[in-house]
């Protein structure tokens, strides 16, 4: 501590003595006692205990010349003021201790109150972080400015050592590119590092192991596992500061080992989930298909056992109604191995589009001929705005949407109901309303029903795999369009689909309320 408390206590009780001189209070000499203790007080709230102990030695000497007769000496003529004097002192040195002792917890309450703002500032930094290398380079800026201290994290990643650190130069913390720097200008031990990492032991400065390093190396550590290294580099401190910052250390060290496990906690059961999930989409997807294709081949089984094991006797009205059977379970074949085939492109973003302007009429032609035996026992009533224009799609994709909708309209809905067609310009898009009369999708299941391999209860008593509307997603959204569906009363689906209008002539359809 420098001088200045010392000097300024002189000034103060010299000023104390001359005005009591002045005013005339020599002969109160209690009070006078009194008035010397309030320097001592002061001294002890603001400077501490040996400024106020030096008050109060001096303003005993200052009472005893100036005050005690026989004034303006040192002598004293009745011994009962030794007594008061030891008594004063005392008082003097209790309440020095007492004040300072009030003033140490003062200065520990706002420490402690800087040392859970820092926690805090840091918690709510790294709240929501789910990326490791972003959470470390929060933590050592965050702890780096906060000690004033050079702080690097060491983190073990494919049998190396990732460094993560900040150095405090000035007030601006300059921060390490762990991609670009070289091993060799890392000012770290990283065999320090690897010992630490491996006994989890804090090792560095003022400790058994490897003290000819000034920095601490301490592990980042939870109940199961070390984490990491966390390095600090306490050269410039003093042994008081460094156990003074040491309890702030410790809890930048135990906050950012929580943090950075429950990323990796988090991740890893993130990674479970995917697994098990999946596990579950395969199981799904290999029953549905196992399911989906043993039905078709048995058809074809049986209808070609058939024709070897009975030529003879079959009449040509029977043979073309195993043919027919043939084809209609090959068909379905197809259109299973095309779906497949069209959810790996989406999943994989290998969806290429071939687009060209394309009349929507045309594209319906040729979804009614791919599925001319199936809507046969249904009625379709298409109704087309006059004079729609033309779309910018890639037809094939948008076919085999319309294919797979339409086949669940059939499939989901009884033979001699009827399916409605209705296109429309709204907002420049071109809308397709798709009616059916069948069970209807369940109430809540309006936008689970495009998810991969999700039947209602309600369908599930009639085969399918679950992909066909996930597809038909897929493919309306790479177009940039929308798709969406909605029960129709309380019968019915309704599918809606949005496509936007290319470029190029308008097409002059003319066809309404046109009956299949």
């Amino acid at each position: 501590m420098t001088s200045k408390p010392y000097v300024l206590i002189t000034l103060a009780l010299t000023v104390l003595t001359f005005v009591l001189l002045k005013v005339g209070l020599s002969f109160q000499l209690a009070n006078i006692a009194l008035l010397f203790l309030l320097p001592v007080l002061f001294s002890a709230v603001i400077w501490g205990l040996r400024p106020s102990v030096y008050a109060a030695a001096v303003g005993v000497i200052a009472f005893d010349y100036f005050f005690v007769p026989p004034i303006f000496s040192f002598s004293v003529s009745d011994l009962r003021y030794l007594i008061s004097f030891a008594v004063f002192l005392v008082v003097a040195i209790l309440t020095a201790t007492l004040a300072s002792r009030l003033r140490a917890q003062v200065r520990e309450s706002k420490i402690r109150e800087l040392e859970l703002e820092g926690l805090y500032d840091l918690s709510r930094q790294t709240t929501g972080v789910s990326d490791v290398d972003e959470l470390v380079e929060i933590i050592v800026s965050h702890v780096a400015s906060t000690l004033c201290l050079p702080v690097w994290i060491v983190l073990p990643q494919n049998e190396e050592l990732s460094v993560h650190g900040s150095y405090e130069v000035g007030s601006e913390a300059t921060h390490v590119d762990r991609k670009n720097i070289h091993v060799d200008r890392i000012p770290l031990d990283l065999e320090l590092c690897r010992f630490v990492l491996q006994h989890g032991k804090v090792a560095g400065r003022e400790m058994d192991d490897y003290t000819s390093d000034s920095k601490r190396y301490i592990p980042l550590q939870t109940e199961s596992m070390t984490l990491g290294v966390f390095v600090v580099d306490t050269t410039s401190l003093h042994e008081g500061l460094i156990q003074q910052k040491q309890r702030l250390i410790d809890a930048f060290v135990v906050l950012s080992a929580t943090t950075i496990a429950r990323i990796r906690l988090g991740k890893e059961a993130q990674l479970a989930r995917l697994s098990a999930e999946s596990e579950r989409l395969r199981t799904v997807l290999l029953d549905s298909i196992s399911h989906e294709l043993r039905t078709p081949l048995a058809g074809i089984i049986g209808s070609v056992t058939g024709m070897i094991e009975q030529e003879r006797v079959l009449s040509a009205i029977d043979e073309r109604e195993l043919l027919f059977t043939i084809r209609d379970s090959a068909m379905r074949m197809n259109r299973l191995v095309t779906n497949l085939l069209g959810m790996v492109r989406i999943e994989s973003g290998m969806l290429s589009l071939q687009r060209h302007v394309c009349d929507i009429m045309d594209i319906l032609g040729v979804v009614f001929r791919q599925l001319q035996d199936p809507l046969t026992s249904r009625t379709v009533n298409v109704h087309m705005q006059p004079d729609l224009p033309s779309l910018y799609v890639d037809d094939v994709l948008i076919e085999q949407v319309l294919v797979n909708i339409l086949s669940n309209a059939v499939k989901y809905s009884d033979e001699g109901s009827q399916i409605f067609i209705d296109v429309r310009v709204e907002d420049d898009v071109v809308v397709l309303d798709i009616c059916d009369e069948g069970i209807g999708i369940s109430l809540g299941d309006e936008t689970k029903v495009f998810d991969k391999f999700y039947r209602s209860e309600s369908a599930k008593r009639i085969p399918g795999t679950g992909l066909g509307l996930a597809i038909c997603k897929g493919i309306i959204e790479a177009h940039g369009g929308a798709i969406s569906a909605k029960r129709r009363g309380d019968y019915g689906t309704q599918m809606i689909i949005y496509l936007p209008i290319g470029e190029g002539e308008e097409s002059d359809f003319g066809c309404q309320n046109s009956g299949y």
